[in-house]
């Protein structure tokens, strides 16, 4: 213990120190402002110039109470004093010993304490575990004074010089930078064996730390210098070329690409894509292949509309007013679109289930989706399946391939410029599969509105957002879409138009916009509705109004040539004139079958084109019982046939037929136009009308179209597009339709002008069908004629047959 010490007296005044702690033997000044810390320092001085330092455990309390005061804390002794012009008290203290505070006697103007000085072992510096405790605590401060900035090779020196081992364990301890917390432990404990062992841990933590904060420091030295050098070089490379008035090179590219970045908002992960190509392009030499195929990429990623949109107007009196303008006719369909736009409207926003639009060709399909686009104020984008058979198509092909580009979703989205066009997806019912892949299994997750907020291309490989996109679907023929496809869409039937609808399309969009094409004034070309019905009756045969534009373009392009040869100046069209223009009649519309004949029915058939007029005919010859089908027909129409021949054999009674005509005759059933291939169950009942005309020789009606499927029994089932089939009917100038009773309810489906111009009637049963549609005549019977030839001598008077009763 130093020799200043006082032995006779143990309360001294004490002085809260804040962020600061005094060790034995050490000698430190620092500013005293608060008034019962400068009262203290005044006692001490007026008494014997010791005070008891002990530091705050809370450096932040202002007013300290006993409690936020350490209990072991530092007798020091005054050495200076001197008052500053901020009325603080700049003081030099130096350390003396240990103590313990043991009472506090006084706490109101000033801290006032009573301490204890134990008596501290005296330690044998020649001790050798001691020894070798100060060896290894001071190899390790001086490793840490050559790592740290904070300790001097003076400091190290003077504490190299310290032979007792408690100063040097107190001098060590304050030249380390430890927290208030740390020191005072190293304060509190007495003995100097226990301290030099918890110094030499502190040392070694320390050291370890500053060794990795230099390693940290060169790697990011040596990352700053070489991202400097690279500014550098890059700085002189712009100089140079800016001197050279060029730019060019990866540098200049990268620059361009950078600014046009710079001015596009993008996502972030985006953003960070393209950062990481940009730099990767670079590096790429000028020479290289590989920096075409990454410019490219950085292109695409730009290109794309990632946060662009286009505002959409929801205007229902406007969508409906463009629909009317644009499209006559439609009624259903175009109520179907507003009602979609009314829903969109209340949701507040564009999206909900896929439209697929279906029908046969030239109905509008298309020119509907781009009077939705008009509608919205939205950009049109159309994207044509037909034919495409590989996926990568649709999701893109992978950048490791030569030519790599993302699929038709994302080309068709950087056409349009915004993320929220309306998407045309056409003819999606013409898509294949083949060992390339499936496009209609990729369509999924681009339809699904569950899933096309990520979607996936190939090639761009970040997601992106198909949510905001209208899509809508066409197809002719909606069972060739892919069942899981199909369920996600809903499906808009369109079916074909009548005369009074195309003799409308004609005049007010057709014939206005091929005289436009062909730079026709509008009173050079007149064309009276009864030649423009003329034109529809026999020169047109389809559900769509495209083959009757292609002729009126026809007919506009020789009135311009006239005109254009001075030959005349205005020109009136009529029939004959129509006529030397096109030809004679293509189609003879009201003149089918006008004579009624046996073994010859109307039959009504439906294609991806529309309704069409299917003639069934049956020729009856002697023979061995054979039955020939021709036509081109199906498996299911040729099954058709057997099950009405099978019909037809099981009423021989009723019909008046030799029960064995099937062992003496020769059936032939043969449909025209034998080179298109036809199938489907809607035949049976023309089949077997036609079967059981040519056995009895009763005629059928030739204004007579018919329709159903037929059981073994003779019961008529229901069938499919009958709206269709009415069309073609209709077209043809029938004027009874024949259908099964289960499709009474589609009839609301047909336009009324042709319910105005055709009787329909329903039927259950086969009777019903050949009392319908057979002429009035003699009650059912034997046909003479087949059954009275040569070739069967006797069967007319065989006495096994008991045929010829009356139909019932």
């Amino acid at each position: 213990m130093a020799t200043d010490t006082p032995k006779e007296a143990n309360t001294y005044p004490l002085l809260p120190l804040r962020g600061l702690l005094v060790f034995p033997s050490m000698v430190l000044h620092f500013d005293v402002g608060r008034e019962k810390s400068i009262r203290a320092l005044e006692r001490a001085v007026v008494a014997n110039n010791l005070i008891v330092l002990s530091s705050q455990e809370d450096g932040q309390v202002d007013d300290p109470s006993v409690d936020d005061l350490y209990e072991v804390g530092t007798l020091a002794k005054v050495k200076q004093m001197m008052k500053l012009p901020n009325s603080t008290i700049r003081v030099l203290v130096e350390g003396v010993a240990r103590v313990r505070i043991v009472e506090y006697t006084r706490i109101e103007d000033w801290f006032e304490v009573e301490v204890d000085m134990p008596e501290q072992p005296v330690s044998d510096h020649n001790d050798p575990h001691v020894q070798a405790l100060i060896r290894s605590v001071l190899q390790q401060f001086e490793q840490y004074s050559k790592l740290s900035k904070k300790v001097d090779q003076e400091t190290y020196a003077s504490v190299v010089d310290i032979d007792n081992p408690d100063r040097f364990a107190d001098a060590v301890a304050a030249h380390l930078p430890l927290k208030v917390r740390e020191k005072q432990d190293l304060l509190e404990e007495f003995e100097v064996v226990p301290r030099l062992e918890r110094l030499l841990q502190i040392l070694s933590d320390e050291r370890e730390i500053l060794e990795l904060e230099r390693n940290i420091h060169q790697r990011v030295r040596k990352q700053m210098e070489r991202t400097q050098k690279e500014y550098y070089l890059r700085e002189q490379m712009k100089a140079i070329q800016r001197e050279l008035g060029e730019r060019e090179g990866r540098s200049g590219e990268v620059e361009e690409l950078r600014e046009e970045m710079a001015g596009k908002p993008l996502p972030e992960s985006v953003r960070e894509r393209l950062e990481r190509e940009l730099e990767r392009l670079e590096r790429i030499p000028q020479a290289s292949a590989e920096g075409t195929v990454a410019r490219t990429y950085i292109e695409w990623l730009l290109a794309l509309p990632w946060l662009e949109q286009a505002k959409t107007r929801l205007d229902l009196r406007r969508a409906e007013r463009i629909l009317n303008d644009e499209h006559y006719g439609l009624e259903k369909v175009k109520e179907r679109i507003l009602e979609f736009l009314a829903v969109q409207k209340l949701a507040n926003r564009v999206t909900g289930p896929i439209i697929c639009l279906a029908g046969p060709p030239g109905v509008g399909k298309t020119s509907l989706a781009r009077s939705i686009a008009t509608s919205l104020g939205r950009p049109f984008v159309r994207a044509s399946l037909g034919g495409v058979r590989d996926e990568a198509e649709i999701r893109g092909h992978r950048r490791t391939y030569i030519g790599a580009l993302p699929g038709r979703v994302l080309q068709g989205l950087k056409t349009a410029g915004v993320r929220n066009p309306v998407f045309l997806l056409d003819e999606i019912d013409k898509m294949a599969s083949d060992f390339r892949g499936d496009p209609g299994s990729a369509l999924l997750e681009v339809l699904d509105p569950e899933q096309n907020a990520t979607f996936s291309d190939h090639y761009i490989e970040i997601p992106f957002d198909l949510s905001n996109v209208l899509f809508i679907t066409t197809a002719n023929n909606i069972y060739e879409i892919p069942a899981p496809l199909r369920d996600r869409m809903e499906v808009i039937q369109l079916s074909g138009y009548t005369e009074l609808e195309k003799l409308n399309i004609a005049k007010r969009h057709l014939l206005p916009r091929q005289k436009e094409k062909h730079a026709l004034k509008r009173d050079q070309l007149k064309i009276p509705d009864s030649v423009i019905l003329e034109l529809i009756r026999y020169y047109t045969r389809e559900a769509g109004v495209r083959q009757l534009e292609r002729l009126l373009a026809s007919v506009c392009r020789k009135v311009a040539r006239k005109i254009a040869t001075d030959e005349q100046t205005k020109m009136n069209i009529t029939a004959a004139l129509l006529k030397e223009f096109l030809g004679p009649h293509i189609f003879h519309f009201g003149e089918i079958d006008l004579v009624d004949e046996a073994g010859v029915v109307n039959g009504l058939a439906w294609t991806e084109a529309g309704g069409d007029l299917l003639n069934v005919e049956v020729s009856a010859v002697p023979g061995n019982g054979k039955m020939v089908i021709t036509g081109q027909l199906g498996e299911v129409m040729k099954e058709s046939a057997q099950t009405a021949l099978s019909y037809v054999r099981s009423r021989v009674h009723d019909l008046g037929i030799p029960p064995d005509f099937y062992e003496r005759v020769d059936l032939h059933v043969h449909v025209p136009e034998g080179a298109i291939p036809k199938d489907g169950p809607s035949a049976g009942i023309t089949m077997a009308t036609a079967i059981a005309s040519a056995l009895t020789g009763r005629k059928v009606r030739h204004d007579v179209a018919m329709t159903g499927e037929i059981t073994l029994r003779g019961r008529v089932l229901a069938i499919g597009g009958l709206r269709e089939k009415a069309m073609a009917a209709h077209r043809a100038n029938i004027r009874m339709l024949i259908h099964p009773e289960a499709n009474v309810k589609d009839l609301r489906d047909i336009p009324d002008v042709v319910k105005e111009d055709i009787e329909f009637r329903a039927v259950k049963h086969m009777d019903d069908v050949l009392e319908l549609a057979l002429v009035d005549g003699p009650p059912f019977g034997v046909n003479e004629t087949l059954f009275a030839s040569p070739d069967m001598p006797g069967l007319l008077h065989d006495s096994s047959y008991q045929g010829g009763g009356a139909h019932q």
